[in-house]
């Protein structure tokens, strides 16, 4: 690839802007499902915790079926607009409105209570797959140009960290003063009012963005899809880090509000502790820096160690606040590096399965390796909490025995980092393959201008 080639596929700092916008909407709805849609469940919707992290479990994993299918879709989109972007435009009310009616309590009880949970859920789950799976397929076909795809990642990021601190700091303070004691109506509210913001902000990227060659791309029979994950090692170890990076990553944003109320004694701090999580654009913002000096693989392991070690600081802690404070902000840079690295990966492989197939197939391939990974591990851990916690006897709104404050401890503290300690492993591998992608990139400019 040519100096020429490189600098003509720089991307203006506007667009670099409008595609960070992308994620902080598609965060600023999703993080509240993160972060509180387990809380909301229990201690505001009036579902036990067994249910509620059943209903979470089953739902996600359904619906997480849908982000393959989606990236099949993708792959056939072509329009005037491109192949990704246009789902900004025709997805960005259904997905904000499906997350609203998630937060928002009907006078209904029993099994008609539990359905609307998983219908309302599953809708939100669908929608966001249909528009969080093309902010990532876009990436290949916003620049061909290897450091700006990182460069554009680092901005998404960051502005996904924005939608996420937004989301999480304020959502309990904005449901206080809405609600004026009625959660019900204070959640219904305020994921409202995220939710405007949201579909503002997805059409102006989508007003603003530019796909190349996509008029050039043929559509991909779903078998050839398939074909490209058959030794495609690199999308495989990116896929298994980044789920076992995602079942983590819930099980300590969901457990949190849990820890703080019952362990800790003080709900209130949980926007404090939040808020701070802003620190985690510091790891995104460096990315580019570290990778220039190091590789990926030892940049996401990095993540991964400092998102651990974080969590042990927490630990050693105890009740002692700016100890607990450290371990968080260590923990969030750690989560923030860990979080933005198989993003940029990922079109990596997308090259490596085109190099390795003579496919394309960006849509199915960012599709498995971002939204399913995301919804399957929100899923995930979003479940294994309810099940500690139901088996050490949590009772929402009462005082927890011994028992229960050792689960809801267990539970914040110590299964996070065992994952994230476990999603070093598939990482080990990934050296031998990153070493080539330059020489995959030649071939690949070599084939295409043959």
């Amino acid at each position: 690839m040519s100096n020429t080639t490189l600098l003509s596929d720089k991307v203006p700092f506007h667009r670099r802007i409008s595609y960070a916008l992308t994620d902080t909407s598609g965060n600023l709805l999703y993080c509240i499902i993160g972060g509180y849609l387990l809380y909301f469940y229990t201690d505001v919707f009036g579902l036990s915790v067994g249910v509620a992290g059943t209903l979470l479990l089953l739902t996600r994993l359904i619906d997480a079926i849908d982000a393959p299918i989606w990236g099949f879709i993708i792959d056939h989109t072509k329009t005037k607009y491109g192949q990704s972007r246009p789902y900004f435009l025709w997805l960005c009310i259904p997905f904000a409105l499906f997350t609203v009616l998630t937060f928002t309590t009907p006078q209904i009880d029993g099994s008609w209570k539990i359905a609307y949970a998983t219908i309302t859920y599953i809708l939100a789950g669908i929608s966001y797959s249909g528009i969080a799976t093309p902010i990532t397929s876009i990436l290949p076909n916003l620049t061909r140009n290897p450091n700006e795809r990182v460069i554009l990642n680092s901005f998404r990021m960051v502005g996904g960290n924005i939608g996420n601190f937004a989301a999480v700091t304020f959502t309990l303070p904005l449901v206080a003063f809405f609600g004026g004691g009625n959660n019900q109506k204070g959640f219904t509210m305020t994921v409202g009012l995220f939710a405007v913001i949201a579909v503002i902000m997805f059409l102006i990227a989508f007003v603003d963005l530019k796909e190349i060659n996509t008029e050039k791309m043929k559509a991909i029979p779903v078998k050839k899809s398939i074909k490209t994950i058959k030794g495609n090692w690199p999308w495989i170890i990116v896929v298994s880090a980044n789920l076992l990076f995602w079942v983590a990553l819930t099980i300590r944003t969901s457990t949190l509000v849990y820890y703080f109320e019952y362990n800790i004694g003080n709900k209130h701090l949980v926007p404090l502790i939040n808020g701070i999580s802003i620190i985690q654009v510091l790891g995104m913002a460096v990315i580019p820096f570290i990778v220039k000096f190091s590789s990926k693989r030892s940049t996401m392991i990095t993540g991964f160690l400092l998102a651990a070690i974080g969590q042990i600081i927490m630990f050693v802690a105890g009740t002692t606040l700016s100890v607990i404070i450290i371990g968080w902000i260590i923990g969030c840079i750690g989560s923030g590096i860990a979080c933005s690295m198989p993003f940029a990966m990922l079109s990596d492989t997308v090259d490596y399965g085109e190099w390795k197939t003579g496919i394309r197939a960006s849509g199915f391939l960012t599709a498995i390796g971002s939204a399913f990974c995301i919804k399957a591990g929100t899923g995930i851990g979003g479940f294994i909490p309810t099940q500690i916690m139901g088996a050490f006897g949590y009772v929402p709104n009462t005082v927890q025995s011994h028992a229960s404050l050792f689960g809801i401890q267990f539970s914040f503290i110590w299964v996070p980092t065992i994952i994230f300690a476990l999603g070093i492993i598939p990482m080990l591998f990934y050296y031998k393959y990153e070493k080539n992608e330059l020489q995959i990139r030649n071939d690949l400019t070599a084939n295409k201008a043959s």
